[in-house]
């Protein structure tokens, strides 16, 4: 399939790999441009194995080998048309719009729903406590998508009114939920309260891309240092200068996942570097990705500050998505205060949402989180079971809860005596910690 448009051409071809679809983008080159493309691949669900990025000069070349997320080639025509459209469309003179970076707690509203964003610091029971919140304004969360990382949390979340089903408009309405929401992650923490801010208009940016930009802005890389996990599962990322050239080589090799290349690039993109050239390969579950760049100054990294916040914000961005916990799908029919009554639940068994996905297809709610104990602990099988018992069996389970901890045996004379010393307080405080 060829595809000529202006100054673009895409081409999609199905025969010269037998693994993959092969998607060739040429196109006039514009900063921010691989983005768009990769934003379009990962929002059509596909999954990039290889890519070859040259930007030199005003030109622009992209080759990607996709697959579907079962790693079978794209042979459906609805999805190859959808492909070249979405490219296409994404490439337009009015595609790339970059909204001013909003502060903690932000509300815009568009004609059917207003955008929620909050930013602030992360704790067991946030995102109850944020719905019930906006239960109580009489707020629906149509969508909303959660990050943590280290301490803090990020959200975006559309809302409708309750009773119109559209934006809420009545400004005396929407400073109060900026006033709950904004007393809510202020918490105790005084030092990093929430700041507030409203812009209008209907134009929002990508939800996952302005989530790594608000945690970027709140400096959330920073906590690497303070927080660095073990180095066995830390990203390598690696930062040198090729003089000869005057470009910045950025290596990254780490555990492969799904949206990898979306997640390096929006921070490159975001940290105002432009990528001349790339090479992508993600095979046996690692990836391997290099990218050669400059800043859009037209100089490479000259410092080993700007070096070292390079290294930092990729590893932030890399870890950040990285789900901790288990994996629940909740796919019920929809109604108010559902999002609500579900983390209620979860809090209930003190469980904390370390990542979540809410979406509404049509009368549907599709619900995706991933939980831990509210001490970072392993859920085990009795909560599960006991969460599921009050939501219902459209709760399903992705992945395997920890199993309970084997008792040690004792024997019958070692028991006994044990237990006519034993006082009887502690022994059951014993019985309630195990």
């Amino acid at each position: 399939m060829l595809v000529n448009f202006g100054d673009c051409r895409i081409v999609i071809d199905n025969e010269s790999s037998a693994e993959a679809t092969i998607v060739r983008v040429d196109s006039a080159n514009e900063y921010g441009i691989l983005l768009e493309v990769i934003q379009v691949m990962i929002d059509l669900n596909l999954v990039i194995g290889k890519a070859y990025i040259t930007s030199d000069g005003g030109w622009f070349m992209d080759v990607f080998n996709v697959t579907d997320k079962e790693g079978k080639k794209i042979k459906d025509e609805e999805t190859l048309a959808q492909i070249e459209d979405y490219i296409r469309k994404s490439l337009g003179a009015d595609s790339r719009y970059i909204p001013s970076r909003r502060r903690s707690v932000g509300v815009a509203a568009a004609a059917d729903h207003n955008v929620i964003e909050l930013m602030g610091t992360d704790r067991p029971g946030l995102l109850s406590e944020v719905s019930a919140v906006l239960a109580s304004l009489k707020c629906n969360v149509v969508s909303a998508e959660i990050w943590t990382h280290k301490t803090r949390a990020a959200a975006v979340m559309r809302v409708t009114d309750e009773d119109t089903g559209l934006a809420v408009t009545d400004a005396e309405r929407l400073e109060r939920i900026r006033e709950r929401l904004s007393y809510l992650l202020r918490g105790g923490d005084l030092s990093r309260g929430a700041a507030m801010a409203v812009s209008s208009g209907t134009a929002t940016t990508h939800t996952e891309r302005r989530l790594h930009q608000m945690m970027l802005d709140d400096g959330n890389y920073e906590q690497l240092q303070r927080q660095a996990p073990e180095q066995s599962q830390r990203p390598n990322v690696t930062v040198r200068n090729w003089n000869d050239k005057d470009y910045s080589v950025v290596t990254i090799r780490c555990k492969d996942r799904s949206k990898l290349l979306f997640d390096t690039v929006c921070t490159l993109t975001d940290l105002q570097y432009v990528v001349f050239h790339a090479n992508i390969d993600a095979k046996d579950n690692q990836a391997y990705q290099e990218f050669y760049v400059r800043h859009v100054n037209g100089s490479p990294m000259n410092t080993e500050t700007e070096r070292l916040r390079v290294i930092q914000c990729l590893e932030a961005a890399i870890e950040r998505r990285v789900s901790e916990g288990v994996k629940l799908e909740l796919c019920t029919t929809d109604k108010v205060g559902l999002l609500s009554e579900v983390t209620r639940i979860f809090r209930e068994n003190s469980l904390t949402v370390t990542r979540a996905e809410v979406t509404t297809r049509g009368r549907m709610a599709v619900n995706t989180f991933y939980v831990r104990g509210s001490a970072g602990e392993a859920v085990d099988q009795k909560t599960i079971d006991s969460i599921r018992q009050a939501i219902g069996q459209n709760l399903q389970v992705k992945g395997q809860p920890e199993p309970p901890e084997p008792q040690k045996k004792e024997s019958p004379t070692w028991f006994l005596f044990a237990n006519l010393f034993r006082p009887r307080s502690l022994y059951s405080f014993g019985l309630f910690m195990r």
